[in-house]
């Protein structure tokens, strides 16, 4: 069974020794000194990534489409919301919507969006964690990842943040990045749209 936990962990973990805002996605979202964007996650998934920028005190919305990991995450909320005060105060940033980004871009306004799509199968024979599995068991393969990526670019006022796994080829049909972030398994193609 699937299930979102922000109070332990490696989301625990990362929220203690992760970095703040000189990691890889805070940097990719445009994260500076004095400065903290608004942001839509459109895949929010588990909500690691969200939790992340929400703790670096931006206010994001997560929007998910599967009704199972919807109901996962939204369950994970309200229990981190009666949890420490440190992560109440961090999920309160976190506004939880149902349904198909596509559709639901063009009503929010935003600054910056992340674009997190099922990547595409690994090549190499690692086994993908079993919550990985079970969550792409779930939401499937994404297969409209780049209707999602176009809509995006319409909504945003800064920028798309796209990510990817590191080697894997950039995403078919889009311009190219204006830039990119790398980290040890993930890159951050970001799309300027100023």
């Amino acid at each position: 069974m699937l299930s979102c936990d922000f109070t332990s962990g490696a989301i625990a973990h990362r929220l203690k020794f992760g970095g703040g805002r000189n990691q890889a996605l805070p940097r990719a979202a445009g994260f500076s000194r004095g400065r903290t964007p608004k942001i839509i996650d459109a895949t929010a998934g588990l909500g690691r990534d969200a939790f992340l920028l929400a703790s670096l005190g931006a206010q994001v919305t997560l929007i998910e489409r599967s009704p199972d990991v919807y109901s996962a995450l939204h369950d994970g909320l309200l229990r981190a919301q009666e949890g420490p005060v440190e992560i109440a105060d961090i999920t309160a940033r976190m506004t939880l919507i149902h349904g198909d980004a596509r559709d639901l871009l063009g009503e929010l306004e935003t600054e910056v969006v992340l674009v997190d799509p099922m990547h595409p199968p690994r090549r190499g024979s690692a086994l993908v964690k079993q919550e990985m599995r079970l969550l792409r068991k779930l939401v499937g393969a994404d297969r409209d990842s780049l209707d999602l990526m176009h809509a995006a670019l319409k909504a945003a006022t800064s920028r798309v943040v796209l990510k990817w796994p590191l080697r894997a080829a950039p995403m078919s049909g889009l311009q190219p990045p204006s830039h990119q972030i790398s980290g040890k398994t993930t890159r951050y193609d970001v799309f300027m749209t100023l």
